[in-house]
């Protein structure tokens, strides 16, 4: 009985978070992330965002300018200048999100990282909650 209670505690949570939510009207810390992806130009960047929203992957993409940007790559410095993709969506679509970029992405190892929300505009929240469907 403890370890099926240990088990199910997370399913359990998440449903009465959930019911909590519907009942009262209150967003619930994750339910939304922002996604960081790089670009090498303003075109690319463009591209993936507009095959994201396509896609309905993300409710808004902000695409922010050129920014420098110093790494390793291969073992050697490398120097860049890149374009920020800003991605708002779902955390439950990050993982769609970052296999779908992947696959369009000319970079041979894109960056795709993700931050969930922990709370903002309800109003926005709910906006981006209704653009971007469920599984």
């Amino acid at each position: 009985v403890v370890t099926l209670s240990l088990l199910m505690y997370p399913v359990l949570r998440s449903l009465a978070l959930q019911l909590h939510s519907a009942v009262t009207g209150s967003y619930i810390s994750g339910t939304h992330s922002i996604a960081f992806i790089n670009c090498l130009n303003e075109e690319i960047a463009k591209d993936i965002a507009r095959a994201i929203m396509d896609k309905k992957l993300a409710a808004y993409v902000n695409i922010l300018p050129k920014s420098s940007a110093l790494y390793f790559w291969k073992g050697e410095l490398e120097e860049s200048t890149e374009i920020l993709l800003l991605v708002k969506t779902r955390t439950s679509k990050i993982g769609e999100l970052s296999n779908y970029v992947r696959s369009i992405h000319p970079f041979e190892i894109p960056e795709i990282i993700s931050l969930p929300i922990d709370q903002g505009n309800p109003l926005y929240l709910k906006w981006i909650e209704e653009s971007v469907p469920r599984d």
